[in-house]
């Protein structure tokens, strides 16, 4: 039988890196650290709803935890004058600290701008989503969207899938919509993945997005 398989996780140390980089000297002190991101990772997620971000990254050292929050509207997380990035900040060092054992490290905050928004999946699931929350009928937003992300250069295959009551009807489905090539059985493929979650009236409608972007053949370009 075959078995699913998160597309970045099935490339990791082949054409990905790590989101999370640290060494742990202890197995309690990794136990804690794992607990950290986690905790920071459910709270960007929703915190920052909306603000078209496609990844969070976490370093950290014996000082302090570097968090890279990689967005296509930095504008919006940073705010005027720097107000909105400083008070995220210190959220960040309070979520962190309410983790029992965890040690109090400083937090540092980095924002990088992302180009073509329409190539990250995590920006096109969000896209999907909040055509769906505008009650937007589920195959226009599956179409526009699609058709978005393929009018991209980079793009050479895009799928998205969206299961629940669609439509608002009393039995869940699921539906598909795929263009161009999306191979996820190959390693050097670089397909993006994300997963969403539109919350409607009456119900939650899960939505995955797969995006092929071509292959990646030198092997020190891990992202």
């Amino acid at each position: 039988m075959t078995h699913t398989v998160h597309p970045y996780a099935h490339r990791l140390g082949v054409i990905r890196d790590w989101k999370s980089r640290w060494f742990a000297k202890t197995p309690a002190q990794y136990r804690e650290n794992v607990m950290v991101d986690s905790a920071i990772r459910r709270f960007l997620k929703k915190r920052l709803r909306g603000h078209y971000v496609t990844s969070v990254e976490i370093e950290r050292n014996e000082k302090h935890i570097r968090v890279l929050i990689k967005t296509s509207r930095p504008g919006l997380v940073i705010g005027r004058g720097g107000e909105g990035s400083t008070k995220l900040t210190k959220e960040i060092e309070q979520v962190a600290r309410k983790v029992p054992k965890a040690p109090k490290l400083s937090v540092r905050l980095d924002i990088e701008e992302v180009r073509s928004p329409e190539s990250q999946s995590p920006v096109v699931a969000y896209m999907v989503a909040e055509g769906l929350e505008k009650r937007q009928t589920f195959r226009r937003v599956l179409k526009q969207t699609v058709e978005k992300v393929m009018a991209n250069r980079d793009v050479q295959g895009v799928r998205i899938a969206i299961a629940g009551r669609l439509g608002g009807a009393e039995m869940s489905r699921q539906e598909e919509i795929k263009r161009g090539r999306v191979p996820l059985q190959t390693l050097r493929a670089d397909i993006d993945f994300a997963r969403e979650e539109a919350y409607l009236p009456y119900g939650v409608i899960g939505i995955k997005v797969w995006i092929y972007r071509g292959e990646i053949f030198d092997k020190d370009a891990k992202k």
